[in-house]
């Protein structure tokens, strides 16, 4: 069971996190400025979940948000093909505006938006510059970052792209298909003439490790105007890829290879699990984070793709209290993951055990679960 002091280590986490950026951004004090007002809001929507938590409802101050299952890549081991693609219709742009609308009034201040591909979803970006409370997160494979979506970002400062780069060309190339090494490194060049704050998110696995874990990787991209850092474990949801997910000892090296990069280089690391492993344990389930799948579920966690709540049916207030998520809060399971590993997807038969005990409004799981 996570306890309160996981939680106020996580908003903690958020808070150092936001500082760091403004101190790495002091070159450009159009950065550091931007970093210091986000971190204001942040402090707003703080005092607004504690007002909430005061009555009863706790909030979690972190959401990811996987805005639509569409996408123009057909990527090796993509999860969310697996794990989260339904003939439903998706939330409507009506819907979403008001769901940001409740998350900003709730107090949830940061939302990774996902996908599929994310800029496939006709007018995301206008739907962001409505909430600029919200600092989003958008991952991308960078196909559709062309000047016409740099010029948006440029007024959007509380979005930041986080590109999708498996190592190099070879390697990214090999995931995610011809071509697209070089699209990424071209969007970089527009986001950096632009002068906008960016990211990458990379897949960790066994294949690309030494690469994209080595120090002259990691200058390269900081040269290209990289700032941010997003390593992700390889979550084998095809059990024929469970080669590449990471051993223990890599595990243990990476933990030792964030700490000394992260009092050495200008820029942010953001990992999973690793940085939960260091926070005392599993954030899913609203501890410190839910997800928002395409069609409205809401769900612990990208990996953990169960749901007894929809919101075409409730507000996103009366979503994160529901039964599944509070039975998950309240477990005296640990959800240890030390190992590297995502503790909800290595516990798929309990989690399916709680949503029958759940009565749910509207039950889902992923039919390719096995």
């Amino acid at each position: 069971m996570t306890t309160p002091t996981t939680e106020l280590a996580f908003e903690t986490s958020i808070f150092d996190t936001l500082k760091l950026a403004a101190r790495i951004t002091l070159y450009d004090p159009r950065f550091a400025v931007r970093a210091l007002r986000m971190l204001s809001r942040q402090r707003r929507a703080a005092k607004v979940r504690r007002r909430h938590a005061a009555a009863g409802l706790h909030v979690p101050p972190f959401s990811i948000f996987s805005i639509t299952g569409k996408c123009n890549l057909s990527c090796a081991g993509c999860y969310a093909n697996l794990l989260h693609l339904s003939n439903r219709e998706e939330l409507s742009n009506a819907r979403i505006r008001t769901l940001l609308s409740e998350a900003r009034d709730l107090g949830v201040s940061i939302m990774l938006i996902a996908g599929g591909e994310p800029l496939l979803r006709e007018g995301l970006l206008e739907l962001t510059a409505e909430t600029p409370e919200i600092l989003f997160l958008l991952f991308t494979n960078a196909t559709r970052l062309d000047d016409a979506v740099v010029a948006k970002l440029v007024r959007q400062p509380h979005v930041i792209p986080i590109l999708s780069l498996e190592g190099d060309r070879a390697m990214t190339d090999d995931r995610r298909g011809e071509g697209a090494y070089d699209g990424v490194i071209g969007a970089m060049k527009r986001l950096q003439a632009r002068r906008i704050f960016f990211g990458t998110s990379t897949t960790l696995t066994s294949e690309n490790y030494e690469h994209v874990t080595d120090s002259d990787h990691l200058r390269s991209l900081l040269s290209r105007g990289c700032r941010l850092f997003y390593y992700i474990n390889y979550i084998p949801v095809d059990p024929r890829t469970e080669h590449l997910q990471l051993p223990g000892d890599r595990v243990r090296d990476f933990e030792n290879l964030l700490a000394s990069y992260r009092k050495t280089l200008p820029c942010l690391f953001i990992a999973f699990p690793h940085d939960e492993m260091a926070l005392g344990g599993c954030l899913a389930a609203g501890r410190g984070f839910v997800h928002i799948n395409a069609y409205g579920d809401v769900e612990p966690c990208p990996f953990s793709p169960y749901s007894d709540r929809n919101l075409t049916q409730v507000t996103l207030a009366e979503a994160i209290q529901s039964p599944l998520l509070k039975r998950i809060r309240e477990s005296e399971v640990h959800l240890d993951e030390t190992d590297g590993r995502c503790a909800l997807w290595s516990r798929k038969d309990w989690v399916e055990e709680l949503l029958k005990r759940s009565r749910p409004l509207t039950a889902t799981r992923s039919p390719d679960i096995e």
